[in-house]
């Protein structure tokens, strides 16, 4: 048995979280340390430890993730006037949590490059 991460802890309602979406595979909240007005996390509810750690196995799971998004989009309202989708891998990428996580952020124009 592992140490359950964050997200597993919010997934599971040990943890309070602003729940934006969820169903069968994935949940969505906001961030607790937004970096725009609209800052998402959609995660997935299985455990993945990061982006590059998915395998041929998780390709049902990631699309179901990404299609998740224009939902999530249209419902909070920021579907027209554009948003960025961000997934970090690893510490120079700015993983901070080890359960792979997809932001979703909006509500000012977005600079490039990003960091």
């Amino acid at each position: 048995m592992h140490d359950k991460t964050l997200f597993e802890k919010l997934i599971a309602r040990e943890i309070p979280s602003d729940i934006v979406y969820e169903d069968e595979l994935s949940f969505c909240f906001r961030d607790i340390q937004p970096q725009a007005p609209v800052h998402l996390l959609l995660i997935p509810k299985t455990p993945i430890p990061r982006i590059a750690a998915t395998t041929e196995d998780d390709k049902e799971l990631l699309g179901h993730l990404m299609s998740r998004i224009p939902i999530i989009a249209r419902q909070e309202g920021f579907e027209e006037s554009g948003f960025r989708v961000v997934i970090n891998n690893g510490p120079d990428g700015g993983e901070t949590v080890p359960h792979m996580h997809i932001h979703l952020l909006a509500g000012r124009p977005l600079q490039w490059p990003p960091g």
